[in-house]
């Protein structure tokens, strides 16, 4: 009887499907295990770099805008560079020349100016002896724009009394300094943290985990931990260390040697420094494509930008620009560099895919920090000389106008300076 049953028709089909709803479900629970692995050893970076991918994907397309000028903000400020948060919040970092962080809404309106004065002992800082003030280089934000880091060339005040200068080196005897993490809700500094000697470029990680700064004088970076907001390892860089730009997956540093001729690559994990490539005389600022396979630099005493491919580290596109090119913000879709020529007035729009430029703008003189506004699809240019210029990406409208004879002629730039 039990032989006849297992016989059936019936039967048979029944346990056929069972078996494969069995294999099934196996298949099922090894790709998913699969999957679970891929998340633990390597498929963090992958996703990133998909999300990366994606937000590109559904920003402003700049391929087919031009760049109008919308105003021009002066007041009280020597705006030595400009960041932009997600929502909108623009802050220009003023140097020790004003002592101060200003910062703008979208529209350009002032919305309040932040003193670089701080009491130390109230961060927690032992042996502090009473306020002191810093000088705001430069800034990045955080991704939900909750927050702002700011570095400062140097602190003047009790207990600093070797500050910073330009023509330093390791050797140099020059106090360290700090980076102040600034609060967008109040607009005030609600944390410090001490670094090495003259930072200037400061960046986040794509995973919000680690923060970078460049020494310039200490010739290192400061690798700081966000969560304990502290320094935990330095990596000796080289000659007056500026630019600094993450791979999407959080694990690598690219920083550029602006004393020398050579881009540093920086395992995170290990806090090691190698050479990746020289991509021309004194490199500066650095940018990494959202899918990271490309890093694009300005050299400012070879007056070029060039992309390096990283799978190969070999430059693989060049472009010569204007005197003296410096900062350099790409575009929230990834089709445009924006890139101001220090020695020449000028800011230059450049399509990332092949290096061509596509549009030059006359800007006031000594134009040195740039920044991409999100949320107006506008581009900030901070002058030295005393103010920033807000251009809008836009399909219609009179073109900003361009420097006088054209776009200017690369000149020989002399030493590099910061």
């Amino acid at each position: 009887m039990k032989l006849v049953v297992r016989r059936d028709p019936v039967y048979v089909r029944r346990r056929r499907i069972v078996g494969l709803i069995a294999l099934l479900l196996l298949a099922l629970l090894v790709l998913g295990g699969v999957r679970a692995c891929q998340a633990l050893v390597g498929g963090r970076g992958d996703d990133a770099t998909a999300a990366a991918l994606q937000a590109q994907k559904a920003a402003y397309d700049v391929s087919g805008t031009q760049l109008v000028k919308r105003q021009t903000i002066t007041g009280n400020i020597n705006p030595k560079s400009v960041a932009a948060s997600p929502s909108g919040l623009v802050i220009a970092q003023n140097m020790m020349y004003r002592h101060t962080v200003t910062a703008y809404g979208a529209d350009g309106q002032l919305k309040a100016t932040v003193p670089d004065a701080v009491d130390l002992a109230q961060f927690g800082v032992k042996d502090a002896k009473g306020t002191v003030k810093g000088a705001p280089v430069e800034a990045t934000w955080t991704r939900d724009g909750a927050k702002a880091y700011v570095s400062n060339y140097s602190m003047y005040g009790p207990g600093f009394a070797k500050n910073g200068f330009d023509d330093c080196s390791a050797t140099s005897a020059v106090d360290r300094s700090y980076v102040y993490r600034l609060d967008s809700a109040s607009l005030k500094v609600d944390q410090v943290i001490q670094v090495g000697a003259v930072p200037k470029v400061v960046a986040l990680s794509p995973d919000q985990r680690t923060l970078l700064a460049t020494n310039w004088c200490s010739g290192t970076l400061s690798i700081v931990d966000v969560a304990q907001a502290k320094e935990v390892a330095t990596v000796k860089i080289g000659a007056h260390p500026r630019g600094i730009a993450i791979s999407p997956d959080s694990t690598t540093a690219y920083v550029a040697e602006m004393g020398g001729e050579t881009v540093y690559q920086v395992d995170l994990a290990a806090r090691t420094a190698k050479p990746l490539v020289k991509p021309g005389k004194g490199p500066r600022a650095l940018v990494v494509s959202a899918d990271g396979k490309h890093l694009y630099v300005t050299n400012n005493d070879a007056n070029t930008l060039v992309r390096v491919d990283l799978a190969s580290a070999k430059v693989d596109q060049t472009v010569s620009l204007a005197s003296q090119p410096r900062s350099m913000a790409m575009s929230r879709d990834g089709r445009a560099l924006y890139v101001v020529s220090y020695g020449a007035a000028a800011m230059s729009k450049v399509r990332t895919s092949d290096l061509t430029v596509q549009q030059v703008v006359a800007t006031e003189p000594s134009p040195i920090g740039v920044a991409y506004e999100p949320t107006r699809n506008a581009v900030w240019v901070s002058c030295y000389s005393g103010s920033i210029l807000v251009l809008d990406e836009a399909k219609g409208g009179t073109p900003a106008p361009s420097p006088k004879g054209g776009q200017p002629t690369a000149t020989p730039s002399g030493p590099a300076h910061d």
